[in-house]
């Protein structure tokens, strides 16, 4: 049998990649789950870890963002990665009672220091 078209529907176009300038300097993924289950309501551990990463890094921002299962879940802790962790296929582990600047510690490879240090500084300095 034929294909039927879909009312509506675009019709299939050849697309290229484009890309638009982030508005910040890092990322950071929190798993939803663990969240949850340490008794934090819906994003409430992302914006607190976002406003102790804007203390912390002099009004840089930083995106926090919830996702689904990592996979270790781990008890009275909650998953985190960021960019740097992920390339190593690496998850983070992190009590949610630490303070800001601990947890800034514990997650140096946003590369905001660098930036922080050098503000010519492009995109990271890594060679592929």
């Amino acid at each position: 049998m034929g294909k039927k078209a879909v009312q509506g529907a675009m019709p299939a176009t050849r697309t290229t990649m484009r890309a638009a300038k982030a508005d910040f300097e890092g990322i950071v993924v929190v798993c939803a789950k663990c969240a949850k289950r340490q008794g934090f309501a819906k994003r409430d551990f992302c914006r607190s870890l976002k406003q102790a990463f804007r203390r912390e890094t002099r009004g840089r921002k930083i995106k926090v963002v919830e996702t689904g299962c990592f996979g270790p879940c781990p008890k009275r802790l909650i998953a985190v990665a960021t960019p740097a962790s992920m390339s190593c296929r690496r998850v983070m582990l992190l009590d949610p009672a630490l303070t800001a600047p601990e947890i800034r510690g514990l997650l140096p490879d946003l590369g905001l220091d660098a930036a922080a240090r050098s503000p010519e500084t492009t995109g990271g300095g890594r060679d592929s």
